[in-house]
Order: structure tokens, then sequence, then C-alpha cells
């Protein structure tokens, strides 16, 4: 079994330009109101964006990291470190709103998802029965524990059902995803990365319309 050892990363992140920016918006000047509804419209914009490229980064190394731990390729432990930093990323992008803490439990409750993950893919290539159950129902657990989280941060633009449903639906097209490649059947692994695609820049623009909606006097300068 892998054992996950992320780098520090130094670099700066998309994850860090969020939050620089959404700090920036409380020490914008005044400006003429069309000023101000402009920068409005771009900065709601720009966090729109921004939010959907973390969670696209989600995915594509999950698949990287799917792609590498079938095929034992030589860059699994880069493709791990990178997919673990999203979460870091990710976790980091909500701070401005939920703090500190909220934001480094999510990025807590994220990286074990992708340990989850990485356990039921392994037990799968072993052919360890009993080790696939367990490691299906600790992944869907902590997946309602992601909802949970999320749904208590904001429980009018995230409803717990719905949060839970967005995150199952993630899981089970991800597990598609995995599953198709074990067996080698290219094309339906290839047809449930385009199903992921779309799914997460659905739950993408919720968590973002949802922090806008949440927070509007942050996106209105």
């Amino acid at each position: 079994m892998t054992r996950f050892t992320p780098r520090l990363i130094l670099a700066g992140s998309l994850a860090l330009a969020l939050v620089v920016t959404a700090l920036a918006l409380t020490l914008t000047p005044a400006a003429h109101p069309h000023q101000t509804a402009a920068n409005a419209r771009d900065n709601r914009a720009a966090f729109h964006d921004g939010i959907r490229q973390l969670w696209e980064d989600h995915i594509v190394w999950t698949r990287q990291f799917i792609v590498s731990a079938v095929a034992d390729l030589p860059d699994l432990s880069v493709a791990t470190d990178r997919l673990l930093r999203n979460q870091d990323d990710i976790g980091d992008a909500i701070k401005p709103f939920y703090g500190d803490a909220a934001g480094e439990q999510l990025s807590i409750l994220l990286r074990e998802h992708i340990l989850g993950a990485a356990a039921l893919l392994n037990a799968a290539k072993d052919g360890d029965g009993p080790g696939v159950e367990a490691a299906s129902a600790a992944w869907y657990a902590n997946a309602d524990e992601i909802a949970a989280f999320l749904s208590s941060a904001n429980p009018d633009a995230w409803p717990l059902a719905e949060m839970q449903s967005m995150m199952r639906d993630h899981l089970d097209l991800t597990l598609a995803e995995a599953v198709a490649r074990l067996e080698g059947r290219y094309a339906d692994d290839a047809a449930a990365y385009d199903q992921i695609h779309v799914q997460i820049l659905h739950m993408a623009d919720m968590l973002s319309d949802g922090i806008i909606a949440q927070f509007p006097n942050r996106f209105a300068r």
C-alpha cells in the first residue's frame, strides 16, 4: 500500500490568491456606484472561477492518482503529493469567510477523503473483499461528515440532504471511474470522468454561490 508523505509546497497557489482576493475586498476604497457594481461583478466572477478551478484540480489529480496507482507508475508519489496539496488549497479558500479553524478542519476531512479512496483502491487491487467493504463504508461515512460540516457553515445555501447527495454522487462516479480503470474498461473509464467533471462543476458552483450569498458585502466593492 502506498504511504502518503506530502511535501511542503513553498510556491504560491490558487487558494492563496483566493484568500488574498477575499481579504482585499474589505480594504478597497469607496468608488463610483457604476464602478462599484462592475467591481462586484468582477469579484464574484473571479471567486466563482477560482472555486471551480480548485475542484477541477481535485478531480484531475484524483484521476492521475488512480491511473498511477493501478499501473504502479513511478510518478505515484508525485501525483499523491499534488492531490493532497489540493485539499489544503480548498481549505485555505474558505478561511477568509469561516475562519482558520474551519479551513483546517475542511482540509483534514478532505485529506481523509483522499486517503480513504486510496485504501479502497488498494483493497480492490489486492482482491481483498472484506477490506473493500470496510474501506467503502469508511469512505462514504467521511463524505457524510464533509456534507455535515459544510451544511453547518451555510445551512441556507447548503442544506444537509443536498450536500450529502452531492458528495455521494461524487463518490459513486469516482468509484465507477476507478473500477473501470482497474478492469481495463478504458472507454467506460473516460465516460465516468466526463460525468465526474460535469458533477464537480455543479458542486463547485453551489459552494461559490452559497458563499457569495452568505457574505454579499465581501463582493460588493
